[in-house]
């Protein structure tokens, strides 16, 4: 029989010891991947969390096993009290990380090195100023770009998050590699997802199969080699012989990673998800200002987590969101 009694396990045994909170909804970019191109309703600032709740809930799962926390966003970055939640936070023990656009990142350097934050992943879905241009709707590549080279120049672990998209950035797989051939990085390749508002079908999705398709076209077997997977992998991870970085495949659609999940997301407005693809969520942060505990509420939630991607199964589960909906990603945070 499973012992349940830690309130971040499942019923399938998983420990979640990873959690991802994200401190805003806003962000100053328009991916269209992650935001609806109306835009969304923001929630009224009285519902998101403050930074003091922030810093309660972060110590509440760190006392019950959480040892790894990632801030994202909307842009993190963008939240004022940034630097304050970052410099309390870091007090506790954990592993520090942060998902972000990378355009306000030269402001915070100093503090990341004086918070122990080390590594920092960076959406990037082109190395091309016009293309960003038009998936962003904002002219912001070369302040990303040499923010970029910035953090690697600071000694940072800069991972670029690049999200596939056929007729967009497929072309460019090839070109990220090499970015790696003399730059201490790696570059993981997403499987574009479906979250309400950003226009998914199938005949969008870059698979984990094609890649590998393009790389061994233009590499050999020799040059392409297969790295470990680390404990809780969400990536496949390889490398170019003779290559400084390297490269990994997030095929959160075709081919998922869920048994040996350990991630939990927390909304900006207080929200846990048990998972990214689960259209359930449980509000924390009324409980909370009410003086309720909320350990029970925790666990009941994560004990409810489903074995596969909330019970999507197959990739006819996806072509069938219209019984499944869910947040924009921007909303959920990355």
């Amino acid at each position: 029989m499973i012992n349940t009694s830690n309130i971040l396990s499942d019923s399938f045994g998983r420990k979640h010891n990873y959690l991802r909170i994200s401190l805003t909804e806003k962000c100053n970019l328009r991916c269209t991947y992650c935001m609806p191109e109306s835009g969304v309703v923001l929630t009224p600032k009285s519902q998101l969390m403050t930074k003091e709740e922030v810093i309660d809930m972060a110590r509440l799962f760190v006392n019950h096993g959480v040892t790894k926390i990632r801030f994202t966003g909307g842009e993190p970055l963008l939240r004022k009290d940034f630097p304050e939640i970052l410099k309390t936070i870091s007090q506790l023990p954990i592993e520090l990380s942060l998902t972000t656009n990378a355009i306000l990142v030269d402001r915070h350097i100093e503090t990341f090195k004086t918070c122990d934050l080390k590594t920092i992943n960076v959406s990037l879905d082109t190395l091309h100023p016009e293309k960003f241009n038009s998936i962003t709707k904002r002219d912001q590549f070369d302040k990303a770009f040499n923010n970029i080279q910035l953090l690697m120049d600071e000694g940072f672990n800069v991972k670029l998050n690049v999200v596939l998209m056929k007729d967009f950035n497929e072309d460019e797989i090839i070109d990220f590699i090499n970015f790696t051939k003399d730059k201490a990085i790696t570059v993981r390749f997403i499987e574009f997802m479906p979250f309400d508002g950003n226009q998914w079908d199938k005949s969008k999705l870059v698979s984990y199969v094609e890649v590998i398709e393009k790389v061994r076209l233009y590499f050999s077997e020799e040059e392409l080699i297969r790295l470990p997977n680390e404990e809780n992998f969400t990536a496949r991870n390889f490398k170019i012989k003779g290559y400084e970085g390297s490269f990994g495949i997030i095929s959160s659609v075709t081919n998922p990673f869920c048994d040996s999940c350990n991630r939990i997301r927390l909304t900006a407005n207080g929200k846990l998800k048990n998972c990214l693809f689960s259209n359930t969520e449980t509000d924390l942060l009324t409980p909370y200002r009410e003086g309720e505990s909320i350990e029970s509420i925790i666990k009941d939630a994560i004990f409810k987590k489903k074995a596969v991607r909330s019970g999507m199964t197959n990739l006819e589960d996806f072509e069938n969101l219209d019984n499944h909906s869910n947040r924009s990603m921007i909303t959920i945070g990355g």
